[in-house]
C-alpha cells in the first residue's frame, strides 16, 4: 500500500527528467548558454547595485510644530551708505518689533572701492566717547534736549541724545546745536565717513510666524518717511540703497549642530537644492529714494537618514519688488495700467517673509534583501526560461529543414 501511495506521489513531480542517451546538444544552444549566462549576469550585477544605492523619497505633510524661531543667516554690501546710518529692524505679526538689532550682527566699513577698511567696525564712532567721560567732572549730566532720557536721566553723550530723540520719535536734526555732539567732533567723523560702505553679516532669531526684516536709514536719520536730514541729504553723497547679497538663508536649531548640519548640506547637494535664490543677487539704483522688496516664502524642511537621525532644516523661494518713491502713489504704469500705493515707502531693502503650513520630508530608502532576492530569482528563471523556448523554436525549424532536404534527394534519385 505504501509502494502504491508513492508510485502515485510520483505523478505530480513538475520537474520530468531526462536520460543522458535521450538528450541532444547542439552548438545553437551552447551559444544560447553562454549568451543567457551574460545576460544573467549583467541583469543580476544591475540589480545588485540597485539594491545597494541609496535612494530619497519625498512627502509632503501639514507642518505642526509650534512656537519654534528661525534663525537668518544674511551677508549685505551696500556700497554707497556708510554703517552709521545704517538700521537693522525686525518686526513681525505677533507685534514684536527688535529696533537695531546689533546681537551677533557685525557692521563692517567699506571703501568706496569695495575694500574693507582694516580694524575698523560700527562702533568706531563711539572710539574716543569713554575718554571724553573720563575728562567730565564727576556728576556731571548732561541734557538730552527735550527727548526721552534714559533711566539715568542724563545724556552724557552724542549717542545717548540721539537715541533719546528716537525714544521721542524725533529727527535727529542737527548734531552741531547739541554740546556733546561738538566735544565729540560727531559731525565730523559723520563727514570722514560720508562716502564709505557697510557690509552687514551675522545672525537674527526671528519668531516662525510672518514678518520682515528691514535694513534702511535709521529714524534719527530720516524726515518724514523717504528723506534723509539736511546735514547728510546735502553732503555730496549719493547714499542709494543699491546692494549686493552674499548669502541670505532661513536655518532651523539642528544645523547649529555641526554634524546635522554637514548631514543636511550633504542631503541638500545631492537632491540639488543646495542653492539660496538670493545668494549672489545684485541690485542697482543711483536714486537715493529707492526701496526694494523681497517677498519671501519659507518652507520647513525635514531630512531622515537610514540610521534614524532626523535634520531639521528651511528653504524658500523669492519674488522681488522695486519702487521708486520719487514718483507719485498712484498713477499709471509703463504697461498703462492705473495702479495706487496704499502704504507710503522708505529707502532701504526689506525681507519680508513668510512661513509655509506644510512641511517637506526627505526619507532615505533602500530596497529589501528579500526585494533583492525575489528580482534575481525571477532574472534567472526569466531568461532561462526564454533561452530554452528559443532553443526548442531553433532546434524543432532546423530538424524540419533538415527533413524537407533529405525528402528532396530522394524524390531527384
Amino acid at each position: 500500500m505504501a509502494k502504491g501511495f508513492l508510485s502515485g506521489f510520483k505523478g505530480i513531480d513538475a520537474f520530468g527528467k531526462t536520460t543522458e542517451d535521450v538528450k541532444v546538444k547542439t552548438r545553437t544552444g551552447a551559444l544560447l548558454t553562454l549568451i543567457s549566462t551574460c545576460i544573467i549576469l549583467a541583469l543580476t550585477t544591475i540589480e545588485f547595485f540597485d539594491y545597494k544605492r541609496v535612494g530619497v523619497d519625498t512627502s509632503i505633510v501639514v507642518d505642526r510644530s509650534r512656537g519654534q524661531k528661525l534663525s537668518v543667516r544674511l551677508n549685505v554690501t551696500f556700497p554707497h551708505v556708510p554703517c552709521y546710518l545704517l538700521s537693522l529692524d525686525v518686526m513681525d505679526i505677533s507685534g514684536e518689533r527688535q529696533r537695531h538689532v546689533s546681537h551677533n550682527v557685525l557692521k563692517k566699513r567699506i571703501t568706496k572701492t569695495g575694500m574693507d577698511i582694516p580694524a575698523s567696525r560700527e562702533q568706531d564712532l563711539r572710539n574716543e566717547v569713554d575718554k571724553l567721560a573720563e575728562q567730565r567732572a564727576n556728576g556731571y549730566c548732561g541734557s538730552c534736549y527735550g527727548g526721552q532720557a534714559p533711566e539715568s536721566g542724563c545724556c552724557n553723550t552724542c549717542e545717548e541724545v540721539r537715541q533719546a530723540y528716537i525714544n521721542m520719535g524725533w529727527s535727529f536734526g542737527n548734531p552741531d546745536d547739541i554740546k556733546q555732539c561738538v566735544e565729540e567732533g560727531w559731525s565730523e567723523k559723520l563727514k570722514d565717513q560720508a562716502d564709505e560702505g557697510c557690509s552687514v553679516s551675522g545672525f537674527i532669531r526671528v519668531n516662525k510666524v510672518v514678518g520682515s526684516i528691514q535694513i534702511s536709514p535709521g529714524r534719527s536719520y530720516q524726515t518724514g518717511m523717504q528723506g534723509l536730514v539736511p546735514y547728510l541729504r546735502d553732503d555730496g553723497n549719493p547714499h542709494d540703497f543699491s546692494h549686493q547679497i552674499h548669502e541670505f538663508f532661513f536655518m532651523a536649531d539642528d544645523e547649529y549642530n555641526p554634524n546635522k548640519a554637514k548631514l543636511g548640506k550633504d542631503m541638500k547637494l545631492r537632491m540639488g537644492i543646495a542653492d539660496n535664490p538670493l545668494d549672489g543677487v545684485e541690485a542697482k539704483t543711483t536714486k537715493a529714494a529707492y526701496m526694494y522688496q523681497y517677498f519671501l516664502k519659507v518652507v520647513s524642511t525635514q531630512f531622515r537618514t537610514l540610521d534614524g537621525k532626523t535634520i531639521n532644516a528651511h528653504q524658500y523661494s523669492s519674488t522681488q519688488f522695486e519702487r521708486d518713491l520719487t514718483e507719485p502713489n498712484e498713477g499709471e504704469n509703463k504697461q498703462g495700467v492705473f495702479t495706487r500705493h496704499g502704504v507710503p515707502g522708505s529707502p532701504g531693502a526689506y525681507f519680508n517673509f513668510e512661513i509655509s503650513p506644510i512641511l517637506i520630508v526627505h526619507s532615505e530608502t533602500r530596497q529589501s534583501f528579500a526585494h533583492f532576492l525575489t528580482s534575481t530569482c525571477a532574472i534567472v528563471g526569466g531568461v532561462l526560461t526564454v533561452a530554452a523556448l528559443l532553443d526548442s523554436i531553433l532546434f524543432a525549424t532546423g530538424r524540419k529543414l533538415k527533413n524537407i532536404g533529405g525528402d528532396g534527394a530522394v524524390k531527384l534519385m
